[in-house]
């Protein structure tokens, strides 16, 4: 992840100087806005890969703190816990006359 992120700030500094050499200096609003733009859009083509990469690594580490959580269960101590005991208690026929 930092590496991509610092390939986006490298492809951003390319563009700032390549629009300075053009003669955007006189400009630093469009010189920067300019910049901002055109390194979006080569981010987006050129580190596809990368981003893909990333997404793919985040969400396996999703899916798996899903699964432990649901292979260990509720935690006795949370407020979940608690909440359906309360309702478990409600619903308990037993309970009806009290």
């Amino acid at each position: 992840m930092v590496r991509y992120s610092l390939l986006r700030i490298l492809i951003f500094f390319g563009f700032v100087f390549l629009f300075w050499l053009i003669g955007l200096r006189d400009n630093t609003l469009l010189l920067l806005g300019a910049s901002a733009l055109a390194s979006a859009a080569a981010s987006y083509i050129l580190l596809r890969g990368m981003r893909d990469e990333i997404t793919a690594k985040l969400l396996e580490r999703h899916e798996a703190k899903l699964e432990a959580q649901q292979t260990s269960g509720p935690d006795p101590d949370s407020d979940e816990a608690a909440e359906d005991a309360e309702i478990d208690r409600a619903d308990d026929p037993r309970n009806a006359d009290r």
